[in-house]
């Protein structure tokens, strides 16, 4: 597995490459991932390649390595292991999963995760339709991912969605609280919608603890913002076994983005935890948590609409109790193991075609 972004910093696409590999081991596949590290790798099997720079996209910043350095490290990782399947997630991002899809000599499989109005895929529209015609397989971890993909970059994709670890969220001890919680994870940006729910929170008197993890470049704006407000606890960011807990331990897990997300794991993360989810009715989310039977879905930057959303999760009930069970369910769908299931299927053609 080829991740572009740092693996250092926490991010969905890291998320995924690890969990992936995680569980791609444990179905007896000698999987490793070649990514940057900002410090020591997270895990044995994974062979840094450098620190990253952050780089404006998609309305974030993505922690990559496009230095000539990082490009000749993973071009010497690649002819040192002489990998059966080289596995490229954002295969075109500057970095290692680009010099991967030109230099690699295996077979090359592809997944593409994000979604929308990218102006890298419009920069290098021509090259790249060329360069993408090394991978043998294309995959899309979502619907609006595929569509994205499919418009900039042309050709056919397999739709493989993310996947999460039920396991770890059933072996997690709640965090230690104090009354009703509500939990916030995302990057303290304007497309994550944190002032969407500061509002409502404030302007609505929605009567919770609200926990506010990891940071961003709107930090300091918005603490201010909330100075003096009991209700609110800034947790910074949040380790992996913390956010476990915390999210096994709070009652909602409110997701207010306003735009720009391909797939929602963050809300596969609330229901694996069997918190009730709140979140906005934009694409990327909906295609994961169906309205008002695995989630409460709002209008995208509607405070009042997101207050009485959260109000109705905190009181709790008998239809809030389905939700929280179904949204359950829609999570063991998408388990981890699964997917790597899926992966090693769509993997049997091209190393079939390699001995050939």
């Amino acid at each position: 597995m080829v991740c572009p972004y740092s693996l250092s910093i926490p991010g969905g696409v890291q998320g995924q490459v690890l969990g992936l590999v995680r569980a791609m081991r444990a179905a007896g596949v000698e999987a490793r991932v070649l990514a940057p590290c900002d410090g020591p790798p997270p895990w044995p099997w994974v062979t840094p390649l450098g620190a990253s720079v952050p780089t404006a996209a998609n309305g974030s910043m993505a922690p990559i390595a496009p230095d000539p350095a990082a490009a000749l490290r993973t071009i010497r990782a690649l002819r040192e292991e002489r990998f059966d399947i080289v596995h490229l997630h954002e295969p075109l991002v500057p970095g290692p999963a680009l010099t991967a899809l030109l230099f690699s000599d295996g077979p090359l499989a592809g997944t593409f995760h994000r979604a929308g109005d990218i102006a890298w895929y419009r920069a290098v529209k021509r090259p790249a339709r060329w360069a993408l015609r090394r991978l043998q397989l294309r995959c899309a971890v979502s619907p609006m991912a595929l569509a994205t993909a499919r418009r900039a970059l042309g050709g056919d994709y397999e739709l493989v969605w993310n996947g999460i670890d039920l396991e770890q969220f059933d072996q997690a001890e709640p965090w230690e609280r104090s009354g009703p919680t509500v939990l916030f994870l995302g990057r303290h940006e304007p497309r994550k919608g944190l002032a969407v729910l500061i509002e409502a929170v404030v302007g609505y008197a929605v009567d919770a603890r609200v926990w506010v993890a990891s940071e961003g470049p709107q930090t300091r704006s918005l603490r201010e913002a909330t100075l003096g407000d009991v209700r609110f606890e800034w947790l910074g960011t949040v380790s992996e076994d913390e956010k476990l807990r915390r999210l096994r331990a709070a009652d909602v897990l409110v997701a207010p983005s306003l735009h720009g997300e391909s797939f929602g794991v963050v809300l596969l993360e609330g229901m694996a935890a069997r918190a009730a989810v709140v979140a906005s009715d934009i694409p990327g989310y909906a295609s994961v948590a169906r309205s008002e039977r695995d989630a409460l879905l709002v209008p995208p930057g509607d405070p009042a609409a997101l207050a009485v959303a959260l109000k109705k999760a905190l009181a709790g009930g008998p239809e809030i109790q389905q939700i929280i069970r179904s949204g359950y369910e829609r999570a063991r769908e998408h388990s981890l193991s699964a997917l790597a299931a899926r992966y090693i299927e769509l993997y049997q053609p091209l190393l079939a075609r390699a001995r050939r």
